[in-house]
């Protein structure tokens, strides 16, 4: 059975926005804007998707 993945991209700056979103951000693993990255699906990482959904675009 293949693992379930989610392509993140940041969309949004996340300068201006509260300190534990922009860490948020960098915690996965995205630095700048229009940058992707494949994520595992598992409930922490949609959480943290969930967190700063206002900056990213999810594609799942």
């Amino acid at each position: 059975m293949a693992e379930k993945t989610l392509k993140v991209t940041l969309v949004k700056s996340p300068i201006g926005s509260k300190q534990g979103h922009r860490a948020t951000v960098r915690g996965l693993g995205l630095s700048k804007l229009g940058k992707s990255v494949m994520l595992e699906d598992t409930p922490a990482v949609r959480g943290m998707v969930n967190k700063i959904a206002y900056l990213v675009k999810c594609e799942g």
